[in-house]
């Protein structure tokens, strides 16, 4: 079960109220000085971690299937190049982290965070395509974990 704060509960169970909820993404990598911190705003949202620049982002969330790992679908805003130029640049994927927060108190995570890698990206003049799982996927592991050959398992061969 999911726990979040009273005011946010308040917020959630009234009919109507002052407050927002700012879905908020940080996007890291090793070769990054500081991670690109967004969030889904009109302004600058000052939080604990950075400052986080208003962009216009969208998160589809997975659909539930038995027979595959769900994946995230975001699609960011391509117009001033500052994430496309970030990630195009890179060798491995980044890291990508989901939480959401309410705007009179940024620095209480309501939801999250959700840790994912990106899986792959596509651009255009206009957005930022990407696919968000899990590092560990358990579909692209080796069956079984090593190989057993002469040289590392002798008793087997004799």
């Amino acid at each position: 079960m999911r726990e979040i704060s009273a005011a946010a509960m308040q917020a959630v169970l009234a009919q109507s109220t002052p407050e927002v909820f700012v879905p908020c993404l940080s996007i890291n990598h090793p070769t990054f000085a500081n991670p690109i911190r967004l969030a889904f705003n009109t302004e600058v949202m000052h939080r604990a971690a950075g400052d986080y620049m208003p962009y216009a982002f969208q998160i589809d969330l997975p659909a539930q299937h038995d027979d595959s790992l769900p994946q995230v679908k975001l699609t960011v805003d391509n117009v001033d190049l500052q994430v496309n130029d970030a990630i195009r640049t890179l060798q491995g994927p980044p890291t990508v982290t989901m939480d959401v927060v309410m705007a009179s108190s940024p620095d209480v995570m309501e939801i999250g965070p959700f840790n994912y890698n990106l899986q792959s990206a596509t651009a255009n003049a206009d957005t930022i395509q990407g696919v968000l799982g899990f590092e560990d996927d358990i579909f692209s592991q080796q069956v079984p974990g090593q190989n057993y050959l002469p040289s590392n398992s002798p008793g087997l061969f004799l």
